[in-house]
């Protein structure tokens, strides 16, 4: 075989060797991505437990009479926040 055929079946076999390992990166890509958005999906279900939890702690403190100060004004300006809410939407029903 000549040099040149020689050096040409190298660069076939290094190809074919990039090749095979860029379809297994991109094997491993497509898994990494779909792990990723179930790991999304996961922090989604999550943070909306975590506000589920805190609003039962904060219900559980009002009930139970346990609120201080701070809480008890904190939760008079949350309610307040809400009336002006129902307020405005009354107001634009009535319009």
């Amino acid at each position: 075989m000549s040099d040149t055929q020689v050096n040409v079946e190298r660069v076939q076999q290094k190809l074919q060797l990039l090749i095979r390992q860029l379809n297994a990166l991109r094997k491993e890509n497509d898994k990494l991505q779909k792990e990723a958005a179930q790991w999304k999906q996961q922090e989604v279900v999550h943070r909306e437990n975590i506000r589920q939890l805190t609003r039962q702690v904060e219900v559980l403190k009002v009930t139970s009479g346990s609120l201080g100060e701070e809480d008890k004004k904190a939760m008079e300006k949350q309610i307040n926040g809400y009336i002006r809410e129902i307020d405005r939407c009354i107001a634009l029903l009535t319009e």
